[in-house]
């Protein structure tokens, strides 16, 4: 009577060899590991107390996971498995890490609510990148509404509800109190509509800067960043209510092209 089962040859007796990787098919998902722990390192500063390097680490992430796809693209390094890992990213960085870390802060305060607020912010993310993840690939929609996305994209939304603790840390006499956590959690659930939301929100993809502009727009962008090193607070609330207020004009400006093009339809979600 033979054996039950058949002899286990190892790979290194004659198996599959598996093939060697170029470098810099790696270093995009490198970066993605790298935002998921930033991320998640985020949450365990929030529930430790230390909300500033908490919110940085959450802004690291989403910095992070917003390059990790440019690099591949960049580096002709993309995959099926760079995607997935992007995808995964993006819950935990743009969902899960900003609501938990706001949650820690301010939204526990509320009590159910608050919790209530930051599920539904997380699920809105989700939603968002799935929605994004399959419409991604249509290209039944007119050429110029690829200018547009659909609600607010993961990554501003990421940054846009935790508003109230950039507030906090301008020292603006503003504590954490419960009235606080209701308009808090009240934000977070219009953050989280606004993610879902048809609203066209202008990508700028589409932009290209004229050669004589050129060192202007340089200038500006160092002028944004270094605001950023030195006064990380008022530029992040700066910039959160200038993102807001962009909002109507980008559906304005939405509404005029489509009376152009002579399209009614609502606007791809690619970007």
């Amino acid at each position: 009577m033979g054996a039950p089962f058949k002899k286990f040859e190892a790979h290194a007796s004659g198996g599959p060899r598996i093939r060697e990787i170029p470098m810099r098919m790696v270093l995009p998902n490198l970066v993605t590991v790298l935002a998921i722990c930033a991320g998640l390192s985020g949450i365990r500063f929030a529930f430790e107390n230390r909300f500033e390097i908490a919110v940085v680490m959450v802004l690291l992430a989403a910095f992070l996971d917003g390059i990790d796809g440019r690099l591949a693209r960049m580096l002709k390094a993309t995959s099926k498995f760079g995607a997935q890992m992007d995808s995964l990213a993006d819950i935990v960085n743009f969902g899960v890490a900003p609501a938990l870390v706001l949650y820690a802060f301010l939204l526990d305060r509320a009590g159910s609510p608050g919790w209530i607020a930051a599920l539904l912010f997380t699920i809105a993310c989700g939603m968002r990148l799935a929605r994004f993840n399959v419409l991604a690939d249509d290209t039944d929609q007119p050429a110029w509404q690829s200018e547009y996305f659909v609600g607010v994209p993961a990554p501003a939304g990421a940054v846009l509800v935790m508003l109230p603790l950039y507030l906090y840390f301008l020292r603006l006499g503003l504590e954490p109190s419960r009235p606080a956590a209701f308009l808090a959690t009240g934000f977070t659930v219009l953050v989280a509509f606004l993610l879902v939301s048809r609203l066209p929100v202008y990508s700028g993809k589409s932009v290209k800067v004229p050669g004589d502009r050129v060192l202007a727009v340089i200038l500006a962008v160092v002028l944004y960043i270094l605001l950023l090193m030195a006064y990380p607070w008022y530029t992040l609330t700066a910039s959160v209510a200038g993102y807001l207020l962009f909002l109507p004009f980008s559906v304005r400006a939405y509404s005029k092209r489509a009376m152009r093009e002579g399209e009614k339809v609502p606007p791809s979600d690619i970007g």
